[in-house]
């Protein structure tokens, strides 16, 4: 049963820093020498040093151990450390429970970060070479002799289930890497800085699993990619105006698999979204009317399409048009990844998602909404998950 009544979380801390590596496709260093990057850049954004740093959070895919990162970051003892699971669902749970630990007062500032070197080193759209047997492996027994190995190939079934449904093409996919793209083209820190795409060249890519084309998958990058949090009162002390956290939810769906949930009664939802939809309309009194700009984890198109309905920004069966008709453009109706997504700027979990949330709201987005004041953060879709609602101060 998911929450019923709003949660006290919300308004009571803040994103203050930001920071990130160059995103690449051979970084040329270790994954610790790139999460200590990330980590100095956001808390030099912040006005902090890593003496004031007294808690770490990341993924429990992450290679770098939170006490090697604070050794390494020079960052001294520890009060909280934490990891979330479930990939790129981790993303907006670091902070949340980074805000949880500030607002209890186990820590005071707490550094969320995410690095890897998902290009060079192993690749995730690779799929599955092995498993070992365990509890969360047996979904995987079902899938993988048939050939299912990959996210694409995953990601692929519940596509085409979607598209059947409401009778679209597959060509309705290429709004949303347009879109990306275009975002993408006018920011210097994206991998796919100064190259939009056509809905033609969209259509012309390669498949890679039907109904998905190369242009329909995310990236794969070496970076990483932290954010600093602490309270609304001590934010409002530093260098930046803070982003808070108006509210922050994790959500896993009935007959939950992690991106294989392929025994639901519907394939053409994210009931795990519509878990944290509710949770963070709920709690911040916000709705779909109310958020200026959306990032929605764009591993693959489709699920993007989804996300708009499950959040209530459009019906069920209505994003392709909702995308058709500029609705994701800067100007449209709900301009989505202004920083260009995990297919135009960086594929790193959605951590580098958070950040542009956070710029919208400081007024430095290179794709900036005007007044932006309100701002929708999702993590990975297919797996256990989790959402961000932030605001502007007051």
């Amino acid at each position: 049963m998911s929450l019923h009544r709003a949660d006290t979380l919300g308004g009571r801390a803040a994103v203050v820093g930001i920071g990130a590596t160059e995103f690449s496709k051979d970084s040329g260093r270790s994954e610790l020498k790139l999460a200590v990057e990330a980590v100095h850049a956001a808390l030099d954004d912040a006005g902090l040093t890593p003496a004031d740093v007294d808690g770490l959070v990341t993924f429990t895919m992450d290679s770098n151990p939170e006490i090697t990162v604070a050794q390494a970051a020079g960052i001294g003892e520890l009060s909280f450390f934490s990891r979330i699971h479930y990939g790129g669902g981790a993303a907006c749970a670091t902070v949340q429970q980074a805000a949880m630990a500030v607002a209890t007062g186990v820590a005071e500032v707490v550094v969320c970060y995410r690095a890897f070197n998902e290009r060079s080193g192993h690749r995730f759209g690779s799929g599955l070479q092995s498993r070992q047997p365990s509890a969360e492996g047996v979904a995987m027994g079902w899938t993988m002799p048939p050939g299912l190995l990959t996210p694409a190939s995953w990601v692929a079934l519940h596509a085409a289930r979607y598209l059947h449904t409401y009778r679209l093409s597959p060509d309705v996919l290429g709004h949303v890497a347009v879109a990306d793209r275009r975002h993408a083209a006018a920011n210097p820190a994206a991998y796919f800085y100064q190259r939009p795409i056509t809905l033609a060249e969209h259509a012309a890519s390669r498949w890679i699993v039907e109904p998905l084309r190369l242009l329909d998958c995310c990236q794969e990058t070496d970076g990483g990619q932290a954010v600093v949090v602490t309270s609304v009162e001590r934010a409002r002390e530093l260098r930046h105006a803070p982003a808070v956290i108006a509210a922050a939810a994790q959500g896993a769906g009935r007959a939950q698999e992690a991106m294989t949930s392929f025994y639901r009664d519907d394939l053409t939802g994210l009931p795990e979204l519509g878990v944290v939809a509710r949770q963070l309309w709920g709690s911040s009194g916000l709705g779909p009317q109310d958020i200026d700009t959306a990032v929605l984890y764009d591993h693959f198109t489709p699920f993007v399409l989804m996300q708009l309905e499950e959040f209530g920004f459009c019906a069920r069966g209505e994003a392709a048009d909702f995308a058709a008709d500029g609705g994701l453009e800067l100007g449209g109706r709900l301009p989505v990844n202004t920083h260009g997504g995990q297919l135009g700027e960086a594929y790193l979990h959605g951590m580098n998602g958070i950040a542009e949330g956070v710029r919208q709201l400081r007024g430095s987005s290179v794709n900036q909404v005007a007044d932006a004041s309100a701002v929708l953060v999702t993590a990975g879709t297919g797996v256990p998950t989790s959402g961000l609602v932030l605001t502007a101060d007051g």
